[in-house]
């Protein structure tokens, strides 16, 4: 018996987009009329993507539409622990479509076990880092039940082929044979890609952008925000306690008044190819900035070093699709015992784009001004660095002294 004949039951992830669309009358063509289960994950995206979602699903064949609100879950237990590690996928990204599939994949195999399916299926096409990270997560928590990847199974390769097809069907759909940009957006940021981007001799122009002030156009006064910092996390905006989504939702608000956040990158994808992509996360960026300016109080010279290789491995983990993984799980514990020492508040400045901390202390702080002072001192004798010196030279010295 063909493998297609045998799934009865599949939780798709679902979006309401055109490629979703089309896949629901799809799978019920391709798997023997299998039932099908829309999902989709509230990560913040925002409420006019999924007005009338459910609707849509049920129009395109869907039995049923589950519709999850992961936001709060996805700022406290992916967004904040990922940031204390000082994560920055190849120097400038910061993970935002990364570090959402994790809790959606998981939200999506919870359905799938609710409703009894023994298949999951994605919307997402065969170049993209999404299929590994989806899949990879698939694999750690449901490795007993079928994956259907449609974009690697259909003949269809256009846009116009997916409205021929609905069109074929009666089914309805918003979509148009045009589409510029192709664009995901959660609490943390949105992305896009396509288009002008596709060429990277292009600048982006304004339409690209849609969550920020363009920072040529952003207020000429600089705008100041307080945050008070505990275990590396954002506890306070302006002195007002708010929890993790609160914390992100307000500081996007203020920091994309100000053109913060915005940048313009060619990655490398996981599947080998390169991607060019605009990225917006305003808040984000701010938090960066505070965090990483309490740590160079607290942390000492050692401790960061090691910050900072558990930052880089897992930039490339989270990038990867490898949350649901041991090593995963020892680097976030490594990262939080630092964090009990990044306690503090800091002044971030937001200025024409840029996101700067002028201000910090922390009960915690390594720094003395007494020892660091260029003015006179009674704290710190400067003859005793020279023995330290020459002890720290010592292999070098005994090197040089070999090769006379």
């Amino acid at each position: 018996m063909n493998d297609k004949v045998k799934v009865k039951k599949v939780v798709l992830a679902y979006s309401g987009g055109l490629d979703t669309s089309a896949i629901i009358p799809w799978l019920k063509e391709t798997y023997d009329n299998c039932e099908i289960v829309a999902f989709c994950a509230d990560v913040g995206q925002g409420e006019e993507e999924l007005q009338g979602l459910e609707a849509k699903a049920l129009a395109s064949g869907a039995s049923e539409c589950h519709i999850v609100d992961l936001k709060e879950a996805f700022v406290e237990e992916y967004i904040y622990p990922t940031i204390a590690t000082g994560a920055i996928y190849e120097g400038t990204y910061l993970l935002g479509t990364s570090m959402a599939r994790p809790i959606i994949a998981k939200a999506q195999v919870e359905v799938a076990r609710k409703v009894g399916a023994d298949a999951l299926c994605h919307g997402c096409t065969g170049k993209g880092n999404d299929q590994v990270r989806f899949e990879g997560c698939f694999a750690a928590l449901a490795p007993d039940l079928k994956v259907i990847a449609p974009w690697r199974e259909w003949e269809m390769v256009s846009r116009e082929d997916l409205l021929a097809y609905l069109a074929e069907r009666d089914i309805p759909t918003t979509a148009s044979a045009t589409k510029i940009y192709s664009r995901d957006a959660n609490a943390w940021h949105i992305s896009h890609e396509g288009g002008e981007l596709e060429d990277p001799w292009n600048e982006p122009s304004k339409q690209v952008w849609t969550m920020t002030v363009d920072p040529q156009d952003a207020p000429d006064a600089p705008a100041y925000v307080t945050l008070k910092v505990e275990n590396c996390r954002i506890t306070q905006v302006n002195g007002e306690a708010m929890n993790p989504y609160q914390a992100l939702m307000t500081l996007n608000e203020i920091a994309a008044a100000h053109g913060v956040g915005r940048i313009d990158i060619t990655e490398n994808r996981l599947v080998g190819m390169k991607s060019r992509g605009c990225y917006e996360t305003p808040g984000g960026t701010v938090m960066y900035a505070g965090l990483r300016a309490i740590e160079e109080l607290v942390l000492d010279k050692s401790s960061r070093e090691w910050r900072e290789q558990i930052a880089a491995r897992m930039a490339h983990l989270v990038y990867d699709g490898r949350w649901f993984t041991p090593l995963c799980e020892s680097l976030l514990a490594a990262s939080e015992s630092l964090a009990a020492l990044v306690n503090g508040e800091v002044v971030v400045k937001l200025y024409k784009g840029q996101a700067t901390a002028v201000k910090k202390r922390s009960p915690n702080s390594l720094y003395s001004e007494a020892f660091a002072t260029f003015g006179e001192d009674d704290v710190y004798d400067q003859k005793h660095a020279e023995g330290f010196i020459r002890l720290y030279s010592l292999a070098s010295r005994i090197r040089a002294l070999n090769e006379k």
